[in-house]
């Protein structure tokens, strides 16, 4: 049961390290997790389809399965903190700042320990700090995160779901009264138009004396 639930949640992976990144990835396949790595922000970026990629880095990511940011929904980022033109920090900021990606669980690693840099990282919205290299046991510190973001997904989608049908409803009350108002506005009966014309013609020629 756990396996089934782990299996449906895709973590995104960046380390400029490709030793880091291969661990990573192991660590996390061993607990079931579908894992795609990249070795730069940029390429998170690209990834997550802000379309921020470095254009003097032509060369894909690399992956592990299909990295089309279309086909696949990433659960949760790890990063690490120290990386080459965009930091983990860097990294960050750009998803918490996206209105698409801001619910996006983000986990920092670092090979330093310094207080000043994780208290900055958490501050900024990341989950979790992890010191390099990550273990076995820091993996299973990811899912509560996963799990959390998935319960408020779920709960903005039946939030959203709420709010259509009662615009729905709203819809079709307002229908609903311009149809009644329709009907108050009925046409005047033929037999009142000829009693009209009637009277009209009873005084056709009367002179009035004033």
């Amino acid at each position: 049961m756990g396996m089934a639930v782990e299996s449906q949640f895709h973590v995104l992976a960046v380390d400029d390290s490709i030793i880091d990144r291969k661990l990573i990835e192991r660590l996390l396949r061993t607990s079931s997790y579908q894992v795609t790595t990249v070795d730069s922000g940029s390429k998170a970026l690209e990834f997550l389809g802000l379309n921020e990629c470095d254009s003097s880095s032509p060369s894909s990511p690399s992956t592990s399965p299909n990295n089309h940011h279309q086909d696949v929904e990433v659960s949760l980022v790890i990063t690490d903190y120290c990386m080459p033109g965009m930091t983990g920090y860097d990294l960050l900021k750009k998803i918490k700042e996206s209105s698409l990606l801001k619910n996006i669980p983000v986990v920092i690693m670092s090979s330093e320990n310094v207080p000043a840099r994780i208290t900055r990282c958490l501050e900024e919205g990341a989950e979790e700090f992890f010191l390099k290299p990550m273990k076995l046991s820091d993996v299973s510190r990811l899912k509560p995160h996963m799990m959390k973001s998935l319960s408020r997904k779920d709960a903005d989608q039946t939030r959203q779901e709420g709010e259509s049908r009662n615009t729905e409803t709203r819809c079709q009350h307002l229908q609903e009264e311009q149809r009644q108002s329709k009907k108050r506005k009925l046409p005047v009966d033929e037999d009142d138009e000829v009693t009209s014309g009637r009277r009209r013609s009873r005084y056709d020629g009367l002179a009035v004396v004033l």
